[in-house]
C-alpha cells in the first residue's frame, strides 16, 4: 500500500468517504497498481456513500478482477433481487486460483459472506491474510459471533504486521470493548486519539458511543450519537445506538425505531425486531387462547 495513498485508504478507513473520494480524485501520477488501487477505494467509498449506481456506470464488465470484486459488492448492496447470484459468482471466483490469490476479491468475498449471515465462508476468506483489511475483518467477525479471547488473539498478529496502522488501532478498540472492563477506556481513548489526530466521523462518534455507553455513561454517549447523526441522518448504527442509548435515559425510543424502518436494504436491527414481536404475538395469541 504506497504512502501516497494515505490519504485515500485512512478517510476510507475512519468513515469519512467524501474526502476519501476527494483526495482520490486529486492524486496523479501513480503507478498502475497503486492507481488501481485508489480506484478500488475511491468506489468502495461511493458504495458506503450510497453511490451504488455511480459505481456500476463507470466500471465496465472488463475491468481488472479487483474493480470487478467492487463492482460486484455494489451490485450486492444496492440490488437485493440480485444477491444470491452475486454470492454465486463470488463462489466461482473463490474456485479460480488466479482469482483466490487477489486481496480485494478476498475481501469483497468475505464482506458478501458476512452480510448474507455465513461468517464461516467469510472468516475462510480472512484466514488467507493477503491484507491488512482482511486480518481487520477477521477480528470484526470474532467479535460479532462473540469470541473477544479469540479476536484478542488475531488482533496481536495485526499488531506484529503494523501496529501503528489506523486500521490495527480501530480493531483494538473492537477487541478491547468487547473484553470489557478497564479495556472498554483504552477502546474510548483510541476513538478519540482517532477523531482529533484526523477527523470526527459518524463512524468514530458511534465506536466512541458504544464505549461510553458500556461503561454506563450514557449522557455523554448521547453526546457523541447527536454528532454522528448531524452527520449523517441516515446511519443505522447511529440510530440504533440513539434508541440504545434513548432507552437507559428514559427517553422514548420509536423516533429513532421509526427512522431505521424507513431505511433501504433494511437494517439488520429491523428484521431482528420484527422477528421479535412475531414471537411475541404468536405467543400472546396462545395465552389469550388459553
Amino acid at each position: 500500500m504506497g504512502d501516497s495513498l494515505f490519504p485515500v485508504y485512512n478517510n476510507f478507513f475512519i468513515g469519512n468517504f467524501q474526502v476519501a473520494v476527494n483526495e482520490g480524485y486529486e492524486l496523479s501520477g501513480l503507478s498502475e497498481a497503486d492507481g488501481l488501487e485508489r480506484d478500488c477505494y475511491v468506489f468502495r467509498s461511493q458504495i458506503a456513500l450510497g453511490n451504488c449506481q455511480l459505481v456500476l456506470d463507470e466500471i465496465p464488465a472488463d475491468a481488472p478482477s479487483s474493480l470487478r470484486a467492487v463492482r460486484l459488492l455494489a451490485t450486492f448492496k444496492s440490488r437485493e433481487l440480485e444477491r444470491d447470484t452475486c454470492v454465486a459468482t463470488i463462489h466461482e471466483w473463490l474456485a479460480d486460483p488466479s482469482l483466490a490469490a487477489n486481496a480485494t476479491v478476498q475481501l469483497v468475498a468475505a464482506l458478501i459472506f458476512a452480510d448474507s449471515g455465513n461468517e464461516i465462508e467469510a472468516m475462510k476468506c480472512c484466514h488467507t491474510g493477503l491484507s491488512l483489511e482482511l486480518m481487520a475483518l477477521m477480528i470484526a467477525l470474532l467479535v460479532r459471533l462473540d469470541r473477544p479471547e479469540l479476536a484478542d488473539k488475531h488482533l496481536r498478529l495485526m499488531q506484529a504486521a503494523d501496529d501503528d496502522a489506523t486500521l490495527t488501532q480501530l480493531a483494538s478498540a473492537w477487541v478491547n470493548a468487547s473484553l470489557g472492563g478497564g479495556k472498554t477506556q483504552d477502546a474510548f481513548y483510541v476513538y478519540q486519539e482517532l477523531g482529533d489526530k484526523y477527523a470526527w466521523t459518524s463512524k468514530l462518534h458511534n465506536g466512541a458511543a458504544v464505549a461510553q455507553m458500556a461503561m454506563g455513561a450514557y449522557e455523554d454517549a448521547e453526546k457523541h450519537l447527536v454528532e454522528a447523526i448531524n452527520k449523517d441522518s441516515k446511519d443505522p448504527d447511529t440510530l440504533q445506538n440513539l434508541a440504545v442509548c434513548a432507552l437507559h435515559l428514559g427517553k422514548p425510543t420509536s423516533r429513532f425505531v421509526n427512522q431505521m424502518k424507513t431505511l433501504a436494504p433494511k437494517p439488520a436491527a429491523i428484521s431482528m425486531l420484527e422477528v421479535f414481536e412475531t414471537q411475541f404475538d404468536a405467543a400472546n395469541a396462545t395465552y389469550v387462547g388459553a
